[in-house]
């Protein structure tokens, strides 16, 4: 039985240790969120001293917003691209770099630079990249589909997006792999090459199979990334030519600052939040199911 004596001091130790944390988590996000919930429910445009309640008027102008949905559908493509050829990448970085390759510390290093690259920097990097380097590859060695810029092509600017966060994000994602990877029992490997088995029947039927938990969270990890992106797609196409480029997180930037539509911008926004939230209680669900099975 708790003393109130002891009640107290276990108040006291919260205070001291967690208090500071619990007040800086709710200052910056638990505050500002639900502040963020009740401006969706106004009319206000971001400057205006007063507003008005306007009820869920908000939420449904979004769901009438064609640009929106077009913006959605746009992040959808980009981010199923994004996740599928990052993590195949990924793997296949993390599967040679633990087969005895040399300069395996050095080619691990290399691969997660692109990872500590700011977005507005990565994105300006491959702007020169796709505008200039690749035009004049494409032109010197009469390559027609490098001759021109990729950025100003509306059905290949997505693609040059893709391209750049690939880069970005599989030397991350190679490292959640590699781990994966070294956590296999050498004795199942070891007796499955007694047994002569080869390196293909070792993948699909060990290796793969005990990696499941590793791709789990590399998938949602690639997820999450991928619906939050927004400096990147800032730096590289601006979201253009003619919105081509235009991914949800700009387009509530754009709905709330520069059109001055905070109130729809922010449910815009906590649209984004859901599906982000049900990407990551996903992930939590399926990483503990697995826990248990394993």
């Amino acid at each position: 039985m708790i003393t109130e004596k002891g009640f107290f001091n276990k108040i006291k130790n919260f205070l001291i240790f967690a208090g500071p944390t619990t007040f800086v988590f709710l200052s910056v996000v638990i505050i500002p969120f639900i502040f963020g919930i009740y401006l969706s429910l106004t009319n206000w445009d971001g400057i205006a001293s007063t507003y008005c309640f306007i009820g869920f008027q908000n939420y449904l102008t979004v769901f009438r917003d064609q640009f929106f949905w077009q913006s959605f559908l746009l992040t959808a493509k980009y981010v199923l691209s994004m996740v599928a050829l990052v993590n195949v990448i990924a793997f296949g970085l993390a599967y040679l770099l633990t087969s005895g390759v040399k300069g395996e510390k050095i080619l691990r290093a290399g691969f997660f630079v692109p990872n500590l690259i700011g977005g507005i920097v990565l994105g300006l990097i491959w702007h020169f990249v796709f505008s200039r380097a690749f035009v004049f590859i494409g032109k010197s060695l009469n390559f027609p589909f490098l001759s021109y810029s990729w950025l100003a092509n509306p059905q290949k600017a997505l693609w040059a997006l893709v391209i750049v966060s690939v880069w970005q994000y599989s030397g991350y994602m190679m490292l959640i792999h590699i781990a994966g990877l070294v956590n296999i029992p050498k004795e199942l490997i070891e007796a499955a090459i007694i047994d002569g088995a080869s390196n293909g029947q070792r993948l699909r039927g060990i290796i793969l199979p005990l990696m499941v938990p590793s791709f789990v969270v590399s998938i949602f990890l690639s997820l999450q990334r991928g619906f939050m992106v927004y400096d990147v797609n800032l730096a590289l196409t601006d979201g253009g030519p003619f919105r081509s480029t235009e991914l949800i997180s700009m387009h509530v930037y754009k709905k709330a600052f520069l059109a001055q539509e905070y109130g729809i911008g922010q449910a815009q926004a906590f649209f984004l939040f859901m599906i982000v939230a049900a990407i990551t209680l996903t992930q939590v669900y399926f990483s503990k199911k697995l826990e248990v099975e394993m």
